[in-house]
């Protein structure tokens, strides 16, 4: 059985930074103690004076396949998830065809268990006409379901009273949603183009897809889910007011109404659409600095319940097209965790809260079996970090297929050194093994 000892580590686990070793044996972590120096292994990895994580866990991803492979594949965005620190995803299902069929969905797990570096789950897609269908879903093999209250591609937009009704009615787990009131954009798309024509530009992004638009669709979900007891999951939050929809003063494994921060809310405000434009075009919009702040403040007194990335990658000639033909995403997966070290480094966030939101969280809010921690009997997903290796993000070492990033030319401080994926070392140091691929999640939910 393959072992690996990483001695001397920073272990951040459970709201503590401890100097430790970390036995792993095959696909689990065997040993945590201060003095394992001795214990046989395979291979031996002195990280002193680096940070060891627990794997990342994204609840939020686009990787585009099937259908929209152009942009990127579950291959391709998972090597930069693993590179980025991410060693689990929960993947969304607006593809080509989307995942409206238990068939459809099966299809998708096939495909990452062949070619997914990192391990992986898929939520089940909601239409207006597919409730029988969803209820198919097996909950302790599917992440949960997806229904978008905004616009989305395709048939995904839900806009339908009385499937939102049984949807949140009858599903018997986690309901994630995509928050934007349609009509409320509609009108508001309709006023800028009688202005402005086809000059609409990046900056105007924020109005269009307006405060009132998030807070009308989140604040209606949240009214759905406490009449009908639904846990549900709002992803992205990026306004002030729908920060006040949640609810802190409960352990979030008692919890019901749940939300994401990602980390385009956190880092950039409309500020920086001058400089970047379109490829900082997302859904929901960047919006104010005191957004961004309270959003922030939100996370940190525990309203905001977990750190994802919404990493939604479009090709390079997509992002250069006008407002009106240019898609929203972006990629973000490979930076998650150097962003959130350099938040931290800036002093806005404790390394201890960054474990909690992008790892422990996740695990609790799914209940994903055996991962989010660094515990003996545990999956090894490991990612150490060594914090004072900077480097700056160019097309070079950017591994998304589409080749670009909103960071570029952006130096970051610390450096993903390596990552384990259920005991396998994926990554190190620039390099790749995939001589074995990650693992379909499984939850404990019955």
């Amino acid at each position: 059985m393959n072992s690996t000892l990483i001695l001397n580590a920073k272990i951040v686990n459970e709201g503590t930074v401890t100097e430790n070793d970390v036995l792993i044996k095959g696909q689990h972590i065997e040993k945590i103690g201060s003095d394992l120096q001795y214990e046989p292994a395979n291979k031996v990895v002195d990280a002193k004076g680096m940070f060891l994580l627990p794997g990342a866990i994204d609840d939020q991803v686009h990787f585009r396949e099937p259908g929209l492979t152009h942009k990127a594949t579950i291959h391709s965005e998972s090597r930069a998830a693993v590179a980025g620190g991410v060693t689990s995803f929960m993947e969304m299902p607006n593809t080509i065809p989307p995942a409206f069929t238990q068939q459809l969905l099966e299809d998708k797990y096939q495909i990452a268990s062949k070619t997914s570096l990192g391990n992986y789950s898929f939520y089940m897609g909601a239409s207006n006409n597919n409730l029988e269908e969803v209820l198919k879903t097996d909950i302790n093999k599917v992440c949960g379901l997806k229904i978008f209250m905004g616009s989305s591609t395709g048939n995904l937009l839900v806009d339908n009273t009385k499937a939102l009704e049984g949807f949140y009615s009858k599903f018997p787990s986690i309901i994630a949603t995509h928050c934007e009131d349609e009509p409320t954009i509609l009108r508001n798309l309709e006023l800028y183009k009688e202005k402005y024509g086809n000059a609409v530009t990046a900056e105007m992004h924020p109005e269009i897809r307006s405060r009132e638009a998030c807070y009308l669709s989140s604040s209606f979900a949240v009214g759905l889910a406490k009449q009908y007891g639904t846990h549900l999951h709002i992803l992205h939050i990026s306004t002030e007011k729908e920060t006040h929809l949640f609810d802190n003063s409960i352990p979030l494994k008692d919890k019901k109404i749940t939300a994401e921060a990602c980390i385009h809310h956190l880092w950039f405000n409309d500020t920086d659409y001058d400089r970047l434009g379109m490829l900082i075009k997302w859904n929901p919009a960047i919006k104010t600095p005191r957004d961004q702040q309270e959003i922030l403040k939100a996370l940190l007194d525990d309203r905001i319940d977990v750190i994802a990335t919404d990493h939604a990658p479009h090709t390079w000639e997509e992002k250069q097209k006008d407002y009106f033909n240019a898609p929203s995403g972006g990629p973000l997966i490979q930076h998650s965790v150097v962003t959130m070290m350099e938040l931290y480094k800036q002093g806005k966030i404790s390394i201890e809260k960054v474990v909690e939101k992008m790892c422990h969280n996740p695990a609790i809010l799914f209940r994903i079996e055996s991962r989010g921690y660094i515990r003996e009997g545990y999956f090894a997903d490991l990612v150490l970090v060594d914090p004072l290796a900077s480097w700056e993000v160019n097309k070079q070492n950017i591994v998304a297929k589409c080749g670009w990033s909103p960071f570029e030319g952006q130096t970051f401080s610390s450096t993903i050194h390596a990552t384990w994926v259920s005991g396998h070392l994926a990554y190190q140091q620039g390099k790749f093994d995939e001589s074995q691929m990650g693992k379909r999640m499984t939850f404990h939910r019955r």
